[in-house]
């Protein structure tokens, strides 16, 4: 695996509500052009946090202009909009679900609340566009079971052999609640594209609190078996674990056993190719402070070290702890990290794309590699 090419989905701009590019996502769409969201914002924890969109009709090596259609005033509340991953449903028919923040009901207050662990009130959002992104109905929000507490979206709205749609998140903690956070990732189902769901099912949990099973990154195998890839963090030692792989043969139903993979810390959205190849990238925060990408031949088979390809690496003088004091303190320090948050997709044309973002917080561009295997 080499990389082919590299450059700049959006580029910081000083002094700018537009100065940090944060959750870069990139989907090929049915008219043939890459369509790339990312959230922009005067901060990365900012009132003013929207979605753009950019498309690509020369796989990824340049970019139209940055539009911004979305609302962030839901039920006529202030909000700023997080990541947004977009599924292509039909030729033209594309759906995005993004995760809304209120920003009324704490004025002022970062995303996280490093006291108690606790988060801003967040609900899930969906819209449709049936034109290939260039016009989108209002946002919908997704009904939720009260205890779930603020919902965050994980990855991008699977769609399964069948043509059932699910989707992956996982609760947070209400903002000023000092009790125990009992972290898991729920599971939807919609059977009529998106526009109602199921009560969302525990898809992966520690009954004991101890391990969070954090931004869980999902893909499809060719064969119908869904695939998921965890940020994992022991409470206890109050430290990052390796990323940890499960396997479903039912659309997520049943799991096999998480397996460590022995690659440290935040694992991308895979890039699941049509021979069912798998193209891994991830962000080793503490280590070698980079991001780098390996594949397998299989969902199941080992990311062999030998196929291990370097996309990013960061040169800024940090110190970064790699144990915390609470897990408020980790949680409160997101805001100041430097670069992440890769996501990776296959390509038609067989090469595989990874965005990203990265620079010197708080200008965060949102950038790009193309990789040959």
């Amino acid at each position: 695996m080499k990389i082919v090419a590299a450059g700049t989905l959006n580029p910081a701009e000083a002094g700018e509500r537009r100065s940090c590019s944060l959750y870069p996502t990139v989907t090929p769409i049915g008219n043939g052009t890459l369509l790339a969201t990312y959230t922009v914002g005067s901060t990365k924890d900012s009132e003013d946090n929207t979605i753009e969109l950019r498309w690509s009709s020369d796989n990824g090596g340049t970019w139209s202009a940055p539009r911004a259609p979305f609302e962030t005033t839901i039920d006529g509340r202030k909000g700023s909009l997080l990541a947004g991953y977009i599924t292509p449903l039909s030729f033209t028919h594309l759906l995005i679900v993004a995760a809304w923040v209120d920003r009324q009901a704490h004025p002022g207050k970062p995303l996280f609340n490093a006291e108690t662990e606790g988060i801003l009130p967040m609900k899930a959002v969906l819209a449709d566009s049936h034109d290939c992104g260039q016009t989108w109905r209002r946002w919908r929000v997704l009904p939720l079971p009260a205890e779930l507490g603020p919902a965050a979206v994980t990855g991008p709205i699977i769609r399964l052999s069948e043509g059932k749609l699910v989707l992956s998140l996982e609760n947070g903690k209400s903002y000023e609640d000092v009790s125990r956070w009992y972290q898991k990732v729920w599971f939807c189902y919609s059977g009529d594209q998106g526009r109602t769901w199921t009560t969302p099912a525990i898809g992966c949990e520690d009954p004991s609190g101890r391990i969070f099973n954090w931004d869980q990154k999902a893909g499809l195998a060719p064969d119908g078996r869904l695939v998921t890839f965890t940020w994992t963090y022991d409470r206890e030692v109050r430290r990052y674990l390796n990323i940890h792989r499960r396997i479903s043969p039912d659309g997520g139903r049943t799991w096999t056993d998480p397996e460590d993979l022995g690659i440290a810390d935040q694992p991308a959205h895979p890039a699941v190719l049509s021979d069912g190849r798998v193209v891994l990238a991830w962000v080793d925060r503490f280590k070698s402070r980079t991001i780098r990408a390996r594949f397998s031949e299989s969902i199941d088979a080992p990311f062999l070290p030998e196929t291990e390809v370097t996309l990013y690496e960061h040169h800024k003088n940090q110190e970064i702890a790699e144990t915390y004091q609470a897990t408020g303190e980790l949680l409160a320090e997101l805001s100041s990290w430097d670069f992440g948050h890769p996501h990776a997709e296959a390509l038609p044309n067989g090469d595989v794309i990874v965005v990203f973002y990265a620079g010197t917080n708080p200008l965060l561009n949102a950038q790009w590699v193309r990789l040959r295997l």
